[in-house]
């Protein structure tokens, strides 16, 4: 245990969720591999330690790489940054040299850093500005909770926040900025824990659900996951690993139609496409099943609780497109 807690978020130290159960599951690490979300760099550091020769760390965010601190200029060129949208991942380890991967990571959602900075707008903890912006371009959460419609307001938090009171949220939020423009994460806040009953002792936040949807829609983070899996299958080599970590139902349900898609043989057809002919699988699931933090991760990292670890490994079949209804978008209003 730290002696002194860190004074400002900058000095935290990022906790990689997972990492210990990851590096297990893609054993031996070796090669090139890619990290799709570098956030502070725990994941792509994880992996050099491990023994990859060399990671990509490829993030969004332009403050991403400050976060990393001495480390990363220590790794030399084992470490290459890459500025950009994990969604072309394919696309940038081919400029960086790379064009054939040994492993990807991704680790989704909001980072901690993101979290902590109350500039970024991201939390409903810190008062700040309502931004939510990763690649700081773009449209805002402002943007969004002051111009959608009511009823897009309304779908934005239902299908990506998964809120039962998305329809009442929506129309409150709706009468307030009608009064005034609503420009900070504390008035949003506090209009949707008008809506909800006051969260009992262990629960979260009344305003985590609708937070969570903005920020899923500000960013397109789902249509970026399903374009970034496909990317993923494109770069990776014969025999190189997909571990991908998520943190709510939703992320997770798309990874694992994903890869349970890519995994079957077809013929009778799978769960979410028409019956096709039969092929040959582009990934093998290692393990099947989804894995969990275990008892001393969840004491040691409470951020950890609702994460999900899916491992895939590449097989030698050329890659293919993937039909759109296999990840089971919702399917929005675009928002302008």
């Amino acid at each position: 245990m730290s002696a002194k807690r860190p004074s400002s978020p900058a000095e935290r130290p990022h906790i990689p969720v997972l990492l210990a159960p990851l590096l297990r599951a893609v054993a031996p690490v070796g090669g090139v591999w890619l990290d799709g979300t570098f956030g502070a760099g725990g994941y792509a550091r994880g992996l050099l330690d491990a023994g990859a020769d060399t990671v990509i760390g490829v993030d969004r965010d332009p403050l991403a790489f400050e976060m990393a601190g001495d480390w990363a200029r220590d790794m030399g060129d084992r470490l290459v940054l890459v500025a950009g949208e994990f969604s072309a991942m394919d696309i940038h380890a081919a400029e960086a040299g790379y064009p054939a991967l040994d492993g990807i990571v991704l680790d989704l959602g909001v980072s901690s850093m993101q979290l902590d900075r109350a500039e970024r707008g991201f939390s409903f903890r810190n008062d700040g500005p309502l931004d939510m912006r990763m690649g700081q371009a773009g449209l805002s959460a402002e943007d969004i909770v002051n111009d959608a419609p009511e009823a897009l307001l309304a779908d934005i938090l239902y299908h990506y926040g998964e809120e039962r009171a998305a329809r009442r949220i929506a129309r409150s939020i709706v009468a307030a900025r009608a009064e005034a423009r609503i420009t900070r994460t504390s008035e949003l806040a506090a209009i949707v824990e008008k809506n909800l009953p006051r969260a009992k002792p262990g629960q979260s936040h009344p305003a985590t659900r609708s937070f969570q949807a903005i920020r899923i829609a500000v960013n397109d983070e789902l249509g970026q996951l399903a374009e970034g899996l496909q990317a993923a299958e494109r770069a990776l080599k014969p025999g190189g690993r997909l571990a991908v970590v998520t943190f709510h139902s939703i992320e997770d349900r798309i990874v694992k139609r994903f890869l349970q898609d890519r995994a079957s043989t077809g013929g009778g057809g799978s769960r979410y496409a028409p019956e096709a002919a039969e092929r040959q699988p582009a990934f093998e699931l290692t393990p099947r099943r989804a894995i969990a933090p275990d008892a001393e991760e969840l004491s040691a990292n409470p951020r950890a609780r609702s994460a999900k670890l899916r491992v895939a490994r590449r097989t030698d079949v050329p890659a293919s497109p993937v039909p759109q209804e296999v990840f089971g978008l919702p399917q929005l209003a675009e928002i302008t």
